[in-house]
């Protein structure tokens, strides 16, 4: 069993938020995917990822998925991992900087275990039995942000997985599962792309 006093790294998601510029989200929100190849609604886990939702929803309100090539598809006989997002290295992240008020392009990785009131920030599971205690692991229609460095995750790009993937639990900040409309996120490929991300409630 992990105990919370094991942890020792104290600083809350309001710190990161402050540092970040952002208003912090603690409460689970819905939002709907529109795409070319038709509409998928995800719930946002607020609550349990307060920054790293925080930091989407404000990227939703500046617009900057709008547009925007679903870039990266990885298909395995089990498995697609299905990537989009800005990526900050490229010019239109660049452009728009000023405006998406970034203070950087990326956010501290963020991961919530049961038995602990606050998730836990810039740690990665390296004990395989540690998943057993993740409130959320990876499963059909979840959304990750990508990995910018061991510890950190990006603060525009993400990636969406087809399927159960535990080897990759505890490394990546899991924040929002597909609640309606999976069968859309099948069918994409490369040449799509997501009209717009509304945000329902």
């Amino acid at each position: 069993m992990v105990q919370a006093c094991s942890y020792k790294n104290k600083i809350d998601s309001n710190y990161y938020c402050q540092k970040l510029k952002f208003s912090c989200t603690q409460i689970n929100k819905l939002v709907n995917f529109k795409t070319s190849k038709g509409d998928f609604e995800v719930e946002l886990f607020g609550k349990d990822y307060p920054v790293t939702v925080s930091n989407f929803l404000e990227n939703i309100e500046n617009n900057i998925y709008v547009n925007q090539k679903f870039y990266k598809i990885i298909n395995f006989p089990q498995i697609s991992f299905i990537h989009s997002g800005v990526n900050p290295e490229n010019k239109f992240y660049i452009e728009r900087k000023q405006n998406l008020n970034k203070t950087s392009p990326s956010i501290p990785l963020e991961i919530k275990f049961k038995e602990e009131i606050r998730p836990r920030y810039n740690y990665q599971i390296k004990n395989p039995k540690e998943t057993e205690n993740l409130v959320n692991t990876f499963d059909s229609g979840s959304i990750a942000m990508v990995k910018s460095g061991k510890k950190k995750s990006s603060s525009t790009e993400f990636f969406f997985v087809t399927n159960k993937i535990p080897e990759l639990d505890g490394r990546y900040s899991i924040f929002g599962k597909i609640v309606k409309g999976f069968d859309v996120l099948e069918k994409i490929n490369k040449e799509d792309y997501i009209k717009a991300v509304l945000i329902s409630n």
